[in-house]
């Protein structure tokens, strides 16, 4: 088995919903999964209890190894990305004021394993009954909502248009006349201990910036309905409609943006755990925000700093659980540690990379152990081989984040700076608004 960078790691989602995890005071250890074990997948967004056998401190080897070796029982599909569609989830929210509107794209990966934008292995699981979706739809204090078209399903629920009955003004907003609804079924996983983990989440970023607001919470009948602000193309929409590839001052528009978003959750105590051009959204065309950039769907969204301590989290490792997107996820996910801020900049690097050239190294793997010859692949990829065609400052940006410690504290302002010269000095003409950007 190759070994690479290591350590040992739990997953574990917000600090007060899980016992501390135990110090673990040594370095990391980079040992790869075993391959072609059967992996575990994890139910309830981390809340289930997953049995993992740890692997053993190796001793320490320089940062990004690479991994010998082709595998076996591996084969090549169709390397071309087939067209994705998004699915316009809704995040949750708890007892207080909003959160945010959300895309979730789960994708089995016994199912779909890189066919469209790529697949996320954690948290599957069908509808948990075939309970009908109501005709319409009251929660709390929230206007009477008519229900109309499908947007799309996630691996946790599904979500509606949802069009108010009487009154309303406006494209956003509580007095929206159209809005997003996501329902979860109360036998989902996700809502073994009463409503959904993402509320509690999305309860502690309330006016997070980057982060739709959720107007409305509450259940109806069998389900837990979430109400949104309806929010226009992904990252990944955008992309297609270019022709599959962004142009750098583009990209460059959507990094400096992306870091500040992602700055502002992690000074929250959160990380998202699963950045992909699917979770990024702009506004709704034609309104005052189609050019503004929205991170959503936090379902795998956990805590790298204690809620109660104020420390960061404990270092710790199960190799036999990985939680994420196969494609975006950075090496330390696919090696089962706990998240911490440089896993979002990882997987950040990689979808820029994505957007400017198409595809990923590292696409077009299939079977069971798909998650392994990635990881394999990620370490055996040097950041030029990997950046060839895109400008300097996305490789440079690519060796900072993956060169990161695990409790390293990112110099956000100085990865902004990185962009700097590919970004349209103009205003008006840049396409992606950067005004988080310009505030750090």
């Amino acid at each position: 088995m190759p070994e690479l960078r290591s350590g040992a790691r739990k997953s574990k989602r917000l600090g007060d919903l899980q016992p501390p995890l135990q110090p673990v005071d040594q370095a990391e250890n980079w040992v790869l999964p075993a391959q072609n074990r059967t992996r575990r997948q994890v139910g309830g967004r981390g809340r289930g209890k997953a049995t993992a056998v740890a692997k053993g401190p190796s001793p320490d080897v320089p940062n990004r190894p690479k991994a010998a070796g082709r595998g076996r029982g591996i084969r090549l599909i169709d390397l071309d990305p087939e067209p994705c569609q998004v699915l316009p989830g809704a995040p949750p929210l708890a007892d207080a004021q909003p959160a945010f509107n959300q895309v979730e794209v789960v994708a089995n990966k016994d199912i779909a394993m890189d066919g469209g934008s790529a697949d996320k292995i954690i948290g599957v699981e069908e509808e948990a009954s075939t309970t009908v979706i109501p005709e319409k739809v009251q929660v709390g204090n929230s206007p009477v909502y008519k229900i109309e078209r499908k947007l799309g399903k996630g691996g946790f629920g599904q979500v509606y248009v949802g069009r108010r009955e009487s009154g309303g003004s406006g494209r956003i907003g509580p007095d929206a006349i159209e809005v997003a609804l996501k329902f979860e079924h109360r036998n989902s996983k996700s809502c073994n201990y009463g409503p959904p983990y993402e509320w509690q989440v999305y309860n502690s970023l309330n006016g997070c910036y980057g982060i739709p607001w959720v107007h409305y919470k509450g259940r109806q009948g069998d389900f837990y309905i979430l109400v949104m602000d309806m929010l226009g193309p992904s990252l990944w929409d955008v992309w297609n409609t270019l022709g599959q590839s962004m142009s750098p001052n583009m990209a460059a528009c959507v990094a400096v943006e992306a870091i500040s978003i992602l700055e502002k959750l992690h000074l929250k105590g959160f990380v998202h755990g699963d950045v992909k051009p699917e979770n990024f959204l702009l506004g709704q065309r034609g309104s005052a925000d189609e050019k503004k950039l929205y991170l959503i769907d936090l379902g795998l969204a956990s805590r790298w700093k204690d809620a109660h301590s104020g420390q960061h989290v404990d270092y710790d490792q199960r190799p036999d659980v990985f939680r994420g997107t196969v494609r975006y996820a950075s090496v330390h996910a696919h090696l089962g540690r706990i998240g911490s801020r440089r896993d979002d900049l990882e997987s950040l690097a990689y979808t820029l990379i994505f957007l400017i050239k198409g595809r990923l190294p590292w696409q077009g793997y299939q079977g069971d152990n798909k998650s392994f010859m990635v990881c394999k692949k990620k370490m055996a990829t040097s950041p030029e081989l990997m950046c060839c065609f895109c400008p300097a400052p996305f490789k440079r940006f690519l060796e900072v984040v993956t060169n990161m410690k695990f409790d390293e504290e990112p110099n956000y302002a100085k990865l902004i700076s990185i962009f700097e010269s590919l970004i349209e000095p103009c205003t008006a003409l840049r396409p992606i608004r950067i005004d988080g950007a310009l505030k750090v």
